[in-house]
């Protein structure tokens, strides 16, 4: 989930307004009638959210984010690796669950590949395959604007799709018969079980 640094910027700017200074002269120069209660005091601001906690598991890195709804505490947990394509153009796999999902075992985290290349296809339903000269896992992956692919995500599929990575030393990844690239999964073992503990969710059945 996205944060807003700007919001600190915009508080300065209010402050150095004429508005702003106009408002504080009066109040510094303005005494109060006599018999007259004294203005309350302004509410205390809220504090800022606390930053994304990260990690870094060999090629993999980790973001945990929170917001604090009021109601509950939404977690979101993601894991990133980048990687360049057959072009030397970059690109990023990334898992990504919220502890407001259905969790492991009943369901997997989101993965998106996301890439700048025309080249390859978009749509519904894109027959991809994921793996490695050891296996491979057949999957459909959709894309609306042509450079982030999701694979539709299955719970049989993405839970074969999971293991592969944790298997194999890079997976590569092909849609519709077009090579997209060769990941590194260097890392994503401890990665993906920092995910777990941080979102509350079972890996022994990807990551034992």
């Amino acid at each position: 989930m996205m944060r807003f640094p700007c919001l600190g910027a915009l508080a300065a700017l209010l402050a150095a307004s004429p508005l702003t200074g106009a408002a504080q002269a009066q109040t510094t120069t303005t005494a109060p009638k006599a018999g007259t209660a004294p203005a309350a005091s302004p509410a205390p601001a809220s504090p800022p959210p606390a930053s994304p906690k990260t990690e870094t598991f060999g090629r993999w890195s980790t973001i945990i984010d929170e917001v604090n709804t009021g109601e509950d505490v939404r977690r979101t947990c993601a894991a990133s690796t980048a990687f360049l394509d057959q072009n030397g153009t970059g690109g990023t796999l990334t898992l990504a669950i919220s502890n407001g999902d259905a969790l492991p075992p009943d369901g997997y985290p989101s993965l998106v590949i996301a890439l700048r290349n025309k080249d390859l296809p978009a749509g519904e339903s894109i027959p991809a395959v994921f793996g490695d000269d050891k296996g491979k896992v057949k999957a459909t992956v959709s894309a609306d604007i042509g450079d982030q692919w999701m694979l539709d995500n299955k719970k049989d599929v993405a839970l074969a799709l999971l293991r592969a990575m944790r298997r194999a030393a890079a997976i590569d990844v092909v849609f519709a018969n077009k090579p997209v690239a060769s990941i590194s999964m260097d890392g994503f073992t401890k990665a993906y079980r920092s995910l777990g503990a941080s979102c509350g969710f079972p890996t022994t059945d990807v990551a034992p």
